[in-house]
């Protein structure tokens, strides 16, 4: 057996460790000293600074729109905010639900009134058709009369016979 590791060091773990990370630290600002030397972290710090203000920008431009929505009447009026009891506000959304009822109601009355009208245009206008129905069975009746057909042929000069059979009722 040969022995693994009879160096001593004087060191312990957590000392090492704590040497590789100041190594590293030393070494990310030795990095960083080069870069802030040949004006690379110049560019990326006022890269960070552009992009700082046109998220600063993009904010205020939301919060601009949320007030111009904010102040205008119509949502006022159906948010409630334009009341300023806090009281009557709680019961604003009754009152809002209340009048879009009514309104529905209002609307639904004239359609029903309309419709009744329209029904009754349409009443009218099948009673004029079945008097005009009338009156026209009643010129036809006249025109196909025995007496009207015989003098129609009359004035045409044609002469009506009579059929020569009898006519038979035909019982079952």
């Amino acid at each position: 057996m040969m022995p693994v590791n009879d160096e001593f060091n004087p060191l312990s773990e957590e000392e090492l460790r704590q040497m590789e990370e100041d190594d590293l630290f030393r070494r990310r600002v030795r990095d960083e000293v080069r870069r802030i030397q040949s004006g690379e972290a110049q560019k990326d710090i006022e890269r960070d600074i552009e992009e700082q203000e046109a998220a600063e920008a993009e904010q205020t431009r939301k919060e601009a729109k949320k007030r111009l929505k904010r102040s205008r009447l119509f949502y006022q009026l159906f948010s409630g905010s334009i009341l300023q009891n806090s009281s009557v506000t709680k019961h604003y959304g009754h009152l809002i639900a209340i009048a879009v009822a009514s309104l529905v109601s209002i609307m639904v009355m004239f359609t029903a009134l309309y419709a009744d009208m329209k029904y009754s245009r349409l009443e009218r206008e099948v009673q004029l058709m079945r008097e005009r129905s009338i009156r026209l069975r009643e010129q036809l009746y006249q025109h196909t009369t025995h007496a009207a057909v015989v003098e129609e042929l009359q004035k045409r000069g044609i002469r009506l016979q009579e059929p020569s059979k009898r006519r038979e009722v035909v019982e079952d």
